[in-house]
């Protein structure tokens, strides 16, 4: 006996098709499924008024992952990504060229390598120095507040996020990695889980070469074109001054180098430790207990900074504080990219909580 098939049976039927086949075609990572990227200013409140006159009004990048916009209900944990000296958010994304482009590590990741969805965040901490270090001082302004507090509120409030600490990751990648550990630790309630890539600066102690060329290339710099057009250590000794030395009555540059009239400067040296991570961290191991998870990793060829992880895993040991640590066969930046695709995001889909509350 025949059966009559509806119209409405009919209808059904390729509904389910198109279903299945749209469910195919994210599960094989279909070019037409990507995330998107949105370029926004942040103003900070705690960046007004900084000696070195940068503007308050922060770009931040803010990848969205390919399902955000489909599913207007669905909220997502966040990660917010700290990039390193003399780079910007900018460079991070592809907005500008690069040695690598997260959106296209993230889609790559969320389309084809199946990961769990996440919202990611990088503000824009290339200023007059070339890197804020995220610090805080009055010559830089207060970075560790404006990352941990305005620029986590905005997010809130702009997108749908889940706005716990459980779902908020911070990591971050050399300057980046030693801010995602100096912030990370002072704000265990506000981002719950740490990866820091590759980190800069951790060391307890600060080798300032005293030779005289050094001196001498320090003494050339009288104005920012000077400091625009010098190497990369001449900028990271004033970023880093700026950071953690600052004179606001020493214009215009507004710092204390460690090295002057070519003597050592105790002092100031003792104030660039004091901001070491490896120098502060048995005072502040009691807030670091309190972070869900924490990771770290470097290229064994990039060798001060494996060195520096290794004492920072050797000291967690001793605390018994959970945690992960690798050293991989790579240099300072030939890996990031593929680590972030696969190891922080595991990372990441295994500590930070999916739970669909708003609270």
């Amino acid at each position: 006996m025949k059966k009559n098939i509806s119209f409405s049976s009919i209808l059904a039927l390729a509904a389910t098709f198109m279903l299945f086949n749209i469910h195919a075609a994210f599960s094989q990572g279909s070019p037409t499924l990507k995330g998107t990227v949105e370029r926004i200013k942040v103003h900070g409140k705690g960046l007004e008024g900084n000696l070195s006159g940068d503007s308050p009004d922060r770009e931040v990048s803010v990848y969205l992952p390919p399902s955000y916009k489909a599913n207007s209900k669905r909220r997502y944990p966040v990660v917010y990504l700290l990039h390193g000296f003399t780079d910007n958010d900018a460079k991070l994304y592809g907005i500008e060229k690069h040695w690598m482009s997260l959106p296209d590590v993230l889609d790559e990741a969320f389309t084809k390598g199946r990961k769990q969805e996440i919202i990611f965040v990088t503000p824009n901490a290339f200023t007059r120095f070339q890197g804020s270090m995220y610090s805080s001082s009055v010559t830089n302004g207060n970075w560790e507040e404006y990352v941990a507090k305005e620029l986590v509120s905005y997010i809130d409030q702009h997108y749908r996020t889940i706005p716990k600490a459980e779902s908020r990751g911070l990591a971050g990648h050399s300057m980046g990695g030693f801010g995602a550990m100096r912030i990370g630790q002072q704000y265990p309630d506000v981002f719950s889980s740490l990866y820091l890539l590759s980190p800069c600066c951790l060391e307890a102690t600060n080798n300032v070469p005293q030779d005289t060329a050094l001196q001498a290339k320090l003494q050339a710099i009288q104005t920012p074109a000077d400091l625009e057009k010098a190497d990369f250590f001449t900028k990271a000794m004033f970023a880093s001054a700026a950071a953690w030395s600052p004179n606001p009555q020493k214009p215009p540059f507004f710092v204390d180098l460690p090295l002057e009239n070519s003597q050592v400067q105790p002092l100031v040296l003792a104030k660039w430790t004091a901001n070491r991570p490896l120098a502060t961290i048995d005072r502040n191991i009691f807030q670091i207990r309190k972070l869900r998870a924490l990771a770290f990793d470097a290229g064994s060829q990039d060798r001060g900074i494996a060195v520096s992880i290794k004492e920072l895993n050797k000291v967690l040991t001793s605390y018994s504080v959970p945690h992960t640590y690798e050293e991989y066969e790579g240099d300072h930046i030939n890996k990031v990219a593929e680590r972030i695709g696969t190891k922080l995001l595991d990372f990441y889909s295994k500590n930070l909580s999916f739970e669909q509350s708003k609270k």
